[in-house]
């Protein structure tokens, strides 16, 4: 309330001074007013005083450039300013990250995608047949750092892989076991001569991750988001070990139960 009165009252004062001097800037107030303020509130109270916009440009105030600061330990704004650092600094990592994507050649992009798990093909055709009928042959493949165990006709959602795109055909070349009800085999890590074929169907998003960090006892507390990039693929074969035959299993016939019925005994 004080600085509201103090600036009201210098508001005033300053205004009154404005319509009686021609040149208001030769009066004793404004140097007052200069050693006593920062710019950024001497040129507040010259904009409260003026209906049309100042020119500053025939004016030099002897400023003098100095932080003030409340508190003795100045906590907070170190927090805030560690955050705006942090935020530069996912940000030039985001750019950095764009920057080197579009500026790798075919190589190598397929280098990098053979050490993630997978080899685009190409894209998928009208006239190609990739989705199969169920077949009873299981395995487990690697993706970046996860590994799942898949089947004919599975979706899974991995991390977004980066150089493919919708209805593209992939292989997946990082197979650590193969499996089916007569035989299993474990590779030593991998199993050279196995693939698991798959289609991209779509990029998509997660569900947003809360992220909340908090200091106690000294004001600190901070609250993101996160949405992960995802890639939803769909496992279409399973190359690599002998499928057995489907066998259609046979109707056994349900044997009809007799009713018995129950004989009412006369008392």
């Amino acid at each position: 309330m004080a600085t509201r009165r103090c600036i009201q009252s210098l508001t005033s004062r300053c205004y009154s001074i404005r319509l009686n001097n021609p040149n208001p800037y030769l009066h004793p107030i404004w140097n007052t007013l200069a050693s006593r303020f920062t710019q950024i509130e001497f040129r507040l109270i010259q904009t409260l005083t003026s209906a049309t916009p100042l020119d500053f440009s025939n004016f030099r105030a002897p400023f003098s450039v100095y932080s003030r600061n409340f508190c003795s330990n100045n906590r907070i704004n170190s927090d805030d300013d560690d955050d705006d650092d942090e935020n530069e600094a996912e940000g030039s990592e985001d750019d950095e990250r764009v920057a080197s994507v579009q500026g790798k050649s075919d190589e190598e992009k397929t280098q990098e995608a053979n050490e993630i798990g997978y080899k685009v093909i190409g894209p998928l055709q009208e006239s190609d047949r990739v989705f199969k009928p169920y077949e009873p042959v299981f395995a487990v493949v690697q993706i970046g750092s996860h590994q799942f165990k898949v089947s004919n006709g599975d979706s899974i959602f991995t991390e977004k892989l980066k150089y493919c795109d919708v209805n593209d055909k992939l292989i997946l070349n990082k197979v650590l076991m193969l499996g089916s009800k007569s035989q299993t085999m474990i590779g030593r890590p991998l199993l050279p001569d196995a693939s698991v074929h798959a289609v991209v169907e779509e990029h998509a998003l997660d569900a947003k991750v809360i992220i909340f960090k908090k200091k106690r006892r000294k004001n600190y507390r901070r609250t993101k988001g996160h949405r992960q990039e995802l890639t939803k693929l769909r496992i279409t074969d399973i190359q690599g070990i002998e499928k057995p035959e489907m066998t259609t299993p046979l109707k056994t016939e349900k044997k009809t139960a007799k009713k018995t019925g129950k004989v009412a005994v006369a008392a």
